[in-house]
């Protein structure tokens, strides 16, 4: 990392002390009380509460829409009131589909029909609980067709093609493909996109199974007849609502008919399990599917189609239902209208020991921590909202309903977006707004990894990396897609936003979206007794307290223009390589080098300020607002082409990628689909984009400047 990507505020003869070792955003003479403030809240959070609170979580299923889960709501609200927080719970009324008909069959050759249940593991008592979740995908399409069975392998675009290479298509067909490689919404779209009738996922032991270890109860992976629930709601278009694009499903709202809603799907789509998958598999006649296609069932994978037809019949209750998000504000003492928010989803497909509830008691105990600072006399310059979302697993729905609902005050008001998910054990990892990357690499230096006793970030830094070298850097920053409650923020609002959770490389999550998702799942094979969980409470007080509290907001523009220039060198090696000739990234080129100037500017005169601590509170009201409203400047007023809801211009979902993130997304599909006037469009457009964050950024550093007058 050069010198200048770490603020010094305070003089290096001073750097051996702790309360001397700089924050970026902190004044030298706010150093010492902000670090004794942060160490009396590290001190508070409890593993024994955070383990307490997933017990009681985790006790029954609670999907969105289920008397449960709005008592997940009240008691979280519940909770926080006792504990002194500012507390409301917003309700939305959203299309939330339930199955009333689920039947698959074998017809031909053989008769067979799916038992589509998990039974019940007689060592975990909540895999017994009143009020499992059927297994099935929220927004399939109610149909009943019968047709002959294709195997697609994991049902994606290089799939389709190798058909194609064959002579084979699926007009006409039933497909069956395997869990893994791309979200699941994206299989059942590119199935009907090439014509079938019907989309069947189940999860392969090759990927979620007895190929990986041993399957639960004896070891974490998924049993022969587990089953990945979850949505299929078109999210690449936009998340949220189906029925209600861009503004909020609240009671009396405009609605629009199920006919015209884009991102439910237009076929009949059903998830079952590698047990129940097999007789269909066995049945399959055709050529032999490439090695790379087979999966771990006991038998010869056949493409068909052949002699193998199959009943699909799925039908749904198309009911709007009340969903609740919950939200706990500490007031700001100073700038009351700058807002900083952390969020995590409370619904769960099942138990959700490991999702949601393995991020969401920590960030309740996180919320209690903060309480009881204020308690003690603790009172943030900005405002600190703690939200809790309803509907996260249907489609991101509670959050973006209030992102809708709320949008032109929090356009005005909302600095940061922090979000964590599921947590796991091992190390600090990250997505979100590359200005950040310092952020959170400052607070991984400031907490203790719980195993190791190294500081969070000295955990995270690769064994081999070379001292001074990108790679030393211990936490990067990828670009966010469409996981989690990150999105509506981000890729709608163009606020500055983060993804933080632990997890190592060995993680088995093969109970996902299942009736196994348990308390003892998490406790045998997770973080057993929370210790994560308390790293991810401390991480969460730090991120929420810096931000609230620091007189200049911690951005670090220099990583921010790196990060472009590399999409753009992505986008360049691939014209390179798929002899792209038509695309011109010249203007992006040049904004990036006057970001990366505009990035010294700004890291300069924050360096050189002396009299930031005495600054009128006025003044840096302006100054920061100038400064979180940089990222606002990346949004496409009409958004991306094809999917308008989707307005920043450096990340989107992949159209065909789902969670993963596309960067650069307007130029990058356009030239993959060698649409060469569209991509060439878009890129001007980002080049617009970027000349507008850099004069708001020069804004910021004129403002910055006028403290010292």
């Amino acid at each position: 990392m050069k010198p200048r990507l770490i603020l010094l505020f305070c003089a290096a003869a001073l750097a051996g002390s702790p309360n001397h070792v700089p924050i970026r955003g902190f004044a030298a003479d706010e150093l010492k009380a902000e670090r004794e403030r942060e160490a009396a809240a590290k001190a508070i959070p409890q593993s024994a509460n955070i383990k307490a609170l997933a017990k009681w979580l985790t006790s029954q299923p609670h999907p969105a829409g289920s008397p449960r889960s709005k008592a997940v709501a009240h008691h979280i609200a519940r909770l926080l009131r006792e504990w002194g927080l500012e507390t409301s719970i917003e309700t939305f009324n959203p299309l939330l589909p339930y199955p009333t008909v689920r039947r698959l069959e074998l017809v031909t050759p053989t008769r067979f029909v799916a038992g589509l249940r998990e039974p019940p593991v007689a060592r975990d008592r909540d895999t017994q609980a009143p009020g499992q979740t059927p297994a099935y995908n929220a927004y399939s399409a109610s149909g009943d067709v019968t047709a002959p069975l294709m195997y697609v392998n994991f049902g994606l675009p290089e799939d389709y093609e190798e058909l194609s290479r064959r002579g084979l298509d699926v007009r006409g067909k039933i497909v069956i493909a395997r869990y893994g490689r791309s979200w699941r919404g994206v299989k059942p779209r590119l199935a009907q996109d090439h014509g079938a009738v019907g989309c069947i996922l189940y999860s392969d032991p090759h990927e979620d199974g007895f190929f990986a270890g041993d399957v639960y109860p004896d070891g974490p992976f998924r049993p022969l007849l587990g089953v990945q629930r979850g949505s299929v709601l078109d999210v690449a278009i936009h998340p949220g609502d189906p029925l209600t694009p861009g503004w909020a499903s609240e009671s009396g709202a405009r609605r629009l008919p199920l006919s015209e809603a884009r991102t439910i799907m237009r076929i009949p789509v059903l998830p079952i399990s590698a047990g129940d998958a097999e007789p269909l598999l066995s049945a399959l006649a055709g050529p032999v599917a490439p090695a790379e296609w087979r999966g771990a069932l006991p038998l010869t994978y056949h493409i068909g189609p052949g002699a193998a037809t199959v009943r699909l019949n799925t039908a749904f209750d198309w009911t709007s239902r009340p969903i609740y998000n919950v939200i706990g504000r500490i007031p700001g003492a100073v700038f009351p209208d700058q807002w900083v928010v952390w969020g995590n989803h409370h619904d769960a497909w099942g138990p959700g020991a490991n999702d949601p509830v393995s991020g969401l008691a920590p960030v309740l105990e996180a919320a209690r921590a903060a309480a009881e600072l204020a308690r003690r006399g603790w009172k943030p310059k900005r405002t600190i909202l703690f939200t809790f979302w309803d509907g996260e697993e249907f489609g991101l729905i509670g959050s973006t309903e209030w992102v809708e609902k709320h949008r032109a005050e929090l356009d005005r008001k909302l600095a940061f977006y922090f979000n964590s998910d599921s947590n796991s054990r091992g190390s600090l990892r990250g997505s979100g707004s590359p200005a950040l990357e310092s952020f959170v690499n400052e607070i991984a230096r400031d907490i203790a990894d719980p195993v190791s006793g190294k500081s969070l970030a000295d955990a995270a830094r690769p064994a081999s990396a070379r001292k001074g070298s990108r790679e030393s850097v211990p936490i990067r920053l990828g670009p966010i897609g469409a996981g989690s409650d990150y999105v509506p923020f981000l890729n709608h609002l163009g606020v500055s936003s983060l993804n933080l959770s632990f997890y190592g490389d060995d993680d088995a999550t093969g109970v996902y979206h299942s009736a196994y998702d348990t308390f003892g799942w998490y406790r045998r094979f997770c973080d057993g007794e929370y210790a994560y969980g308390r790293a991810l409470a401390q991480v969460v007080l730090l991120a929420l307290m810096r931000t609230a509290d620091a007189s200049v907001l911690p951005y670090e523009f220099g990583a921010l223009a790196g990060a472009i220039r590399g999409y753009a060198n992505d986008l360049a090696r691939q014209t390179s390589n798929r002899f792209w000739r038509s695309l011109d990234l010249r203007e992006i080129y040049a904004q990036v080098g006057r970001l990366d100037g505009n990035a010294h500017n700004f890291d300069d005169a924050l360096g050189a300020s002396k009299k930031l601590f005495q600054a009128p509170a006025a003044k840096l009201a302006k100054l920061n607002t100038a400064l979180y409203r940089t990222e606002r400047a990346l949004l496409a007023p009409k958004g991306l082409p094809g999917r308008e809801w989707y307005r920043n211009q450096l990340y989107a979902p992949g159209v065909y990628t789902g969670y993963t993130a596309k960067t650069l997304p307007g130029v990058r599909e356009a030239a993959e689909a060698s649409r060469w006037e569209e991509a060439n469009r878009e890129a001007g457009n980002v080049a617009q984009a970027l000349k507008a964050l850099n004069a708001q950024l020069e804004e910021a550093v004129r403002l910055l400047r006028e403290l010292e007058d």
